[in-house]
C-alpha cells in the first residue's frame, strides 16, 4: 500500500512539474513572436495604416482557424466584451506603429514594453489580486521601480533632432499604450476559456483597423501591395495572441505579461541581423 501510495504521489509531482514547464513555454511563444514582430513590419514596409490593416487581416485569419477546428461556444456578453478588447489592441498597436517612423524601431520597442508591462502589472494586481502577500508585492513593485528607470533611461538622448524625434513619438505612443492595457485585462474579466474568447478578439482588431483606415479616408490602403504584406506579420501575431491568452488563464495576467516581454531581448538580439 505505501509503494503504491508513494508512486502515485510521484506520479502527481511529475505531472504538476510538467504543467508548470508548459506553462513557461506557453508563455514563451508570446515573446518570441512579439519580438521578432517589429523587425518583420520594418521589413515588410509600409506606413502605419498598411501595417495596422494588414496585421488585423492576418490575425482575424488565425481567429477563423481556430475557430473552425474548436468551435468553441461563447455567450453573447463574453463575444463582445472580447471584440473590444482587440479593438483597444488596435489603438495601441497604431501608437506603436505611429512610433516607429518617428523615434525609430530600436527606441519604440524598449519604451513600449517598459510602459506596457507596469500599466498591466498595475491592473494585475490592483484590480485581480494578484502578487499575493507581501513579499510578493515587495519584490514586483521593485521590479517595477526598475523597470521604470530602465525606460528612463532609454528615452535619453543628446541628439536635439533624436531629442525632438522622441518627444514627437512619446506624445503618440504613451497615451495609446492604454489600448494595450485594456485589451491584456478584459479576457480576465470573463469565465469562457482562451479558445472561446480568441476570435471575437481578433475579429474586434479586424474591424477596428477598418474603422481607423475608413476614419483616415484611406480607403486607398485596401488596395496597396504592404497591406496584404503585413498579413504575414498578422498571422504572427494572431499565433502569439493565442498563446498569451491561454498563458493569462494559468500563470496570471501580471505573471504571464512579465515573461513575455522577453520580446524586447529577442528584439535586440536579432535587430542588428535583420535591419541591417
Amino acid at each position: 500500500m505505501l509503494k503504491y501510495g508513494y508512486r502515485f504521489q510521484a506520479d502527481e509531482g511529475d505531472i504538476e512539474m510538467r504543467s508548470g514547464f508548459l506553462n513557461i513555454m506557453m508563455a514563451l511563444i508570446p515573446a518570441l513572436g512579439w519580438g521578432l514582430n517589429p523587425l518583420l513590419i520594418s521589413k515588410l514596409g509600409g506606413k502605419p495604416i498598411n501595417q495596422t490593416l494588414g496585421t488585423g487581416f492576418g490575425a482575424l485569419v488565425v481567429g477563423l482557424i481556430v475557430q473552425f477546428i474548436y468551435r468553441p461556444s461563447v455567450d453573447q456578453g463574453t463575444f463582445w466584451l472580447s471584440a473590444l478588447s482587440g479593438a483597444f489592441w488596435v489603438l495601441g498597436q497604431i501608437g506603436q506603429y505611429t512610433s516607429y517612423g518617428r523615434m525609430g524601431v530600436s527606441t519604440t520597442m524598449p519604451i513600449s514594453t517598459g510602459v506596457q508591462l507596469v500599466g498591466t502589472s498595475l491592473i494585475g494586481v490592483l484590480m485581480f489580486g494578484e502578487w499575493s502577500g507581501t513579499t510578493a508585492k515587495l519584490v514586483g513593485f521593485a521590479a517595477i521601480i526598475i523597470m521604470i528607470i530602465g525606460v528612463a533611461m532609454t528615452a535619453v538622448t543628446d541628439n536635439s533632432d533624436s531629442r525632438a524625434g522622441l518627444v514627437s513619438g512619446l506624445a503618440v505612443l504613451l497615451p495609446t499604450t492604454i489600448g494595450y492595457w485594456i485589451y491584456s485585462a478584459l479576457p480576465k474579466m470573463v469565465a469562457a476559456s482562451g479558445v472561446a474568447i480568441f476570435f471575437p478578439q481578433m475579429l474586434g482588431m479586424c474591424l477596428a483597423a477598418i474603422l481607423y483606415a475608413i476614419c483616415s479616408h484611406r480607403l486607398d490602403a485596401f488596395k496597396e501591395k504592404t497591406s496584404w504584406l503585413n498579413m504575414f506579420a498578422g498571422v504572427i501575431f494572431g499565433i502569439s495572441a493565442l498563446a498569451y491568452i491561454f498563458s493569462a488563464k494559468e500563470n496570471g495576467v501580471a505573471t504571464a505579461y512579465v515573461i513575455t516581454q522577453l520580446s524586447v531581448v529577442i528584439f535586440d538580439g536579432w535587430r542588428d541581423a535583420v535591419l541591417t
